[in-house]
């Protein structure tokens, strides 16, 4: 087994959003990974959106090993805690006390293993008056007062599709917490709790900002500023083709190189930072990026500090010269995989591969993880 994580045991109880991610991130990594599902009898039904997800293609789950046991029965219990005794980390995504009345805690499992990361993976946290609210990554982005921010002026907030919450304020920064919880253990010869909320975990996204509005440069008006939309020199725009084009023309040397490329007419545009004739300096870009297709700018900005980029589907974005070079996506089996980063010197990460269809045996795995049976 590859990666700077081999050797690393980790076991899981299945969840949704952040739970998944967060295997995957270790798996990567050359953990081993050991997640515990339902027996097939006591599945529960998929959502509807996604009864076409079939395990193969279920790409968060690439390098996870499932096995079946049912955490109401004692047996089921006593199966998670002799894994539980020998593991590095424990992950679990159920609302605050679930796990304590299986009878799975943090307590109990701790008492068993000292050297045990307890990870706690949840929306709201482990308390507060919310703490035991249902939710999905909207909300949790809602409640950290980062979706306010993601609009255009006069428009409704917009979800970022759930890779805010649930995979980086949840997920990444769960793993960074769990990896960092294994550094400490390593050292002390004792693990602890990681109480990991999607809510805190995209409020700590928001650091800079924060920053900027003490500041008073940021302003909590949504679409007014220079990264949300506001400013006309740092957003998107319709090519005469009906593809789009990325402006990221922040620094006042990067945008002369980019309204220079756009091949009109400068002498009556306004200045940069005039932000009362922003409106005008954007209805200007759109009306020059509109007379030519999304491949014509492409050219026109390649290898160039203009900070524009065409805006990619999957498709071209693993297609790309540059992506394909650096080998973004990788293609197995039919399925488009991003492959794991950050890339290790010395320890590379796993490479992606089709994720296991079905569970594996129990037996299996304890004899894997030096148990006697």
């Amino acid at each position: 087994m590859t990666g700077p994580l081999a050797g690393v045991r980790v076991l899981v109880l299945a969840g949704m959003g952040p739970v998944p991610y967060v295997s995957m991130l270790l798996a990567d990594m050359g953990a081993h990974v050991v997640r515990v599902v339902r027996p097939p009898n006591r599945a529960a039904r998929a959502l509807s959106q996604t009864d076409a997800l079939t395990d193969e293609l279920d790409i968060v789950n690439r390098g996870v090993e499932s096995v079946a046991l049912d955490l109401k029965s004692s047996d089921g219990r006593d199966s998670v805690m002799r894994l539980a005794s020998t593991a590095d980390a424990f992950i679990e995504g159920y609302r605050p006390g679930v796990a304590e009345r299986l009878g799975l805690g943090p307590e109990v499992l701790t008492e068993r293993n000292e050297r045990l990361v307890y990870v706690r993976l949840t929306g709201y946290g482990q308390h507060g008056p919310r703490s035991s609210d249902a939710g999905h990554d909207i909300n949790y982005v809602a409640q950290s007062g980062a979706l306010h921010a993601m609009a255009r002026k006069g428009e409704a907030p917009r979800p970022p599709i759930n890779l805010l919450g649930d995979y980086a304020g949840g997920g990444a920064l769960g793993a960074f917490g769990l990896v960092c919880a294994l550094v400490s253990a390593g050292r002390t010869g004792k693990g602890q709790v990681l109480d990991a909320a999607m809510v805190d975990g995209v409020a700590v996204l928001t650091a800079k900002l924060h920053g900027l509005r003490a500041a008073g440069i940021y302003s909590d008006d949504a679409g007014t500023n220079f990264l949300d939309s506001g400013a006309p020199f740092y957003d998107t725009y319709r090519c005469a083709d009906g593809g789009h084009l990325a402006v990221g023309a922040l620094e006042p040397d990067f945008y002369r190189e980019f309204v220079t490329r756009l091949g009109v007419d400068l002498s009556d545009w306004p200045d940069q930072n005039d932000q009362s004739q922003w409106p005008r300096l954007r209805g200007l870009i759109a009306d020059a990026i509109a007379k030519r297709p999304r491949a014509e700018w492409a050219q026109v900005y390649d290898g160039t500090d203009a900070c524009a980029t065409p805006v990619l589907t999957f498709d071209e974005a693993a297609a790309d010269p540059h992506n394909r070079e650096r080998g973004v996506y990788e293609n197995v089996d039919g399925v488009l995989h991003p492959v794991p980063m950050p890339r290790f010197s010395r320890t590379p990460a796993r490479a992606p591969s089709a994720p296991r269809v079905g569970t594996v045996d129990f037996d299996d795995v304890l004899s894997r993880w030096d148990i006697e049976n």
